[in-house]
């Protein structure tokens, strides 16, 4: 297995029969009627249904961490600005100067976070471990992208892991050079320079390649197949279904606020 084909794993469980559009498609379907308002209780509804689809397939708790963790560590400050200095509303619980902790920040903090929460922990976990070059099959065959958009994005995501393998290489001759421990920030820039000037000209062989190989100069054949089964169609009105639901229970709850009406405007 090449660095590149690390890159993509096999998604787990159910997940990796469905078309790899799939999972965007469903993850816009789901998370579209959570931004329709800044609430707790839609919030914590949609990770209520996160927890099932990790449980359907089958994903381990470390690779939901692994997958996840700059969302879990920036949800708690996407909130945090509002819980301080947001409109105060209620009882007034601590303040100092222009901070104030109330009812009203409370609620939209804890909304605001957990919508972070909602919103981003299932596209990731959805989304990871598609195969790039399924992923290209069904962008240009099941969506009808352009193909010369379609095959550079695949050409560009085969070479990320690339950029790895030069800064190693990059490193490893600097300090042959004696230059490795001489000032970090300065090496740092001087680096990222080089890995610039070197990604540039990979691009440019890359791109005549490409055109020598009339990528882009009419209409492609493709050598596999992609279409939407029965399984993808039923996975996004689930997916759908889940999203409505976490506003109709919001509403039941008493706390849905639609985005607009007044509520929001004390962000």
């Amino acid at each position: 297995m090449t660095s590149t084909d690390q890159l993509s794993s096999t998604p787990p469980g159910f997940l990796a029969r469905l078309n790899p559009v799939t999972p965007f498609l469903a993850s816009i379907l789901f998370t579209t009627p959570l931004l329709t308002t800044i609430d707790w209780g839609s919030a914590l509804i949609g990770i209520g249904f996160t927890v099932l689809l990790i449980l359907a397939a089958r994903v381990s708790i470390m690779s939901v961490l692994r997958r996840t963790w700059p969302i879990l560590f920036a949800a708690p400050f996407a909130g945090l600005s509002i819980l301080l200095y947001g409109e105060p509303g209620g009882t007034i619980y601590w303040q100092w100067w222009i901070a104030r902790i109330s009812d009203q920040s409370i609620d939209l903090a804890l909304g605001m976070s957990l919508r972070v929460l909602a919103i981003g922990v299932p596209t990731l976990v959805m989304v990871a471990g598609i195969e790039a070059t399924r992923l290209a099959d069904s962008l240009a065959l099941v969506l009808k992208l352009p193909a010369r958009f379609v095959l550079g994005a695949l050409a560009g995501f085969r070479l990320f892991a690339v950029f790895v393998e030069d800064w190693t290489s990059l490193t490893q001759a600097r300090r042959a050079r004696g230059l490795g421990d001489d000032g970090k920030l300065r090496g740092f820039f001087t680096m990222a320079f080089a890995l610039l000037v070197l990604a540039l000209r990979r691009g440019g062989h890359l791109a005549t390649a490409m055109e020598a190989r009339a990528f882009g100069g009419g209409p492609r054949s493709w050598a596999r197949s992609s279409r939407l089964g029965a399984i993808d169609w039923t996975f996004m009105a689930v997916a759908l279904g889940a999203g409505i639901a976490c506003i109709v229970m919001a509403m039941l709850m008493g706390t849905y606020h639609l985005v607009g009406s007044g509520f929001d405007q004390a962000i």
